[in-house]
């Protein structure tokens, strides 16, 4: 099965140039887990029979594996026909499974019947999370926006991106705001094999567009329960940073802002979710002002704890240079760093 017909078979380099809808063929469970960002999935068996053929695979060998195959995939043709007919567009349908073995071959076969210029992913899911990871040794001109809590470092990096500056956003792609309180009012959080592959397709957008310079936040390297691939991490940590800075009233509303529509029973599981490091004190005057709604209170009983986490963390950062933007909106401050020089434009 996995020869048959004259399905055309590429590189991840070769496929990734191509134009057309990319369809993963996998199981949802698999797609769920980590996928090309943007691909289609179109399993060629449910989980429950991926499972059942890969038993009968190891328990009575590769021909009873296909035999059941078949006879699953059989009544289920005529249904993947229309959906590989839905996706089709302009440009091959670049079609993919894990190991770019029997899976896509057979989907290929189907979709070649039907005129649709299939094109398969030689290695597979495989050979795409080798490519995905590998944009993570290259060394990427990263610069840092750093800021305490609250002042707005996302808001005026995407600020930023609309004025043509090379920005990746690490929080909007693992759906979290990198604190306790961070997936409030999110959608829930990609795997971090997920997230791997998104800041890969994320990076390389930017280096085809020819950026000088990739601004990202400052982060830890743990966003929610996504992980920012170390070899990443390690060109972060030795990045040069913009700390920007406001008063503490601009942080307080900025908070209020985000937070105080996310009601007193998320904000108070996350504030008891660090109570040890909070201390007893600062925990009763949090909760107690969660309690009445009084969302200004809250915030300045947490500040400090968030203050001092994120000062030690800058304490490390070997080129460091800092503006005030109190009382600018995002907008402002991004023009007036762009204006100033501080963050150049790409050209």
């Amino acid at each position: 099965m996995s020869g048959m017909a004259n399905v055309r078979r590429e590189s991840i380099e070769v496929l990734r140039d191509l134009a057309g809808p990319v369809v993963d063929v996998r199981s949802p469970s698999e797609f769920a887990k980590g996928h090309w960002p943007g691909a289609l999935n179109i399993p060629l068996f449910t989980d429950d029979e991926r499972a059942e053929v890969g038993t009968t695979y190891k328990q009575k060998g590769r021909q009873q594996a296909i035999q059941l195959g078949l006879s699953l995939t059989g009544p289920k043709l005529a249904a993947l026909a229309e959906q590989l007919q839905a996706s089709a567009s302009e440009g091959p349908l670049r079609i993919y499974c894990w190991r770019g073995g029997m899976r896509s071959g057979s989907v290929a076969w189907l979709a070649d019947l039907l005129d649709l210029s299939p094109v398969v992913l030689e290695g597979g899911y495989k050979a795409y999370r080798r490519w995905a990871q590998s944009r993570f040794e290259h060394q990427w001109p990263i610069h840092l926006m750093g800021g305490r809590t609250g002042t707005g470092k996302t808001d005026l990096l995407l600020a930023l991106q609309r004025r043509g500056v090379g920005v990746v956003d690490l929080e909007g792609l693992a759906h979290h705001r990198g604190s306790s309180f961070g997936g409030l009012g999110l959608p829930a959080q990609p795997s971090t094999e997920h997230y791997e592959n998104r800041l890969a397709e994320a990076l390389q957008t930017l280096h085809g567009q020819g950026s000088q310079q990739i601004w990202l936040e400052a982060e830890s390297i743990q966003v929610g329960h996504c992980r920012i691939p170390k070899a990443l991490f390690d060109q972060m940590s030795a990045a040069p940073v913009l700390e920007i800075q406001r008063n503490l009233d601009d942080r307080v509303r900025q908070l209020v802002q985000v937070y105080g529509e996310q009601g007193a029973e998320g904000l108070g599981e996350a504030t008891l979710r660090i109570s040890r490091r909070l201390g007893p004190q600062r925990t009763k005057q949090a909760m107690d002002a969660i309690a009445v709604a009084d969302w200004d209170t809250a915030c300045r009983a947490m500040l400090d704890y968030y203050d001092r986490c994120y000062d030690h963390e800058l304490s490390r950062s070997p080129q460091r240079q800092s503006i005030d933007i109190s009382g600018l909106s995002a907008d402002e401050a991004a023009g007036i760093l762009t204006e100033r020089g501080l963050i150049p434009l790409s050209p």
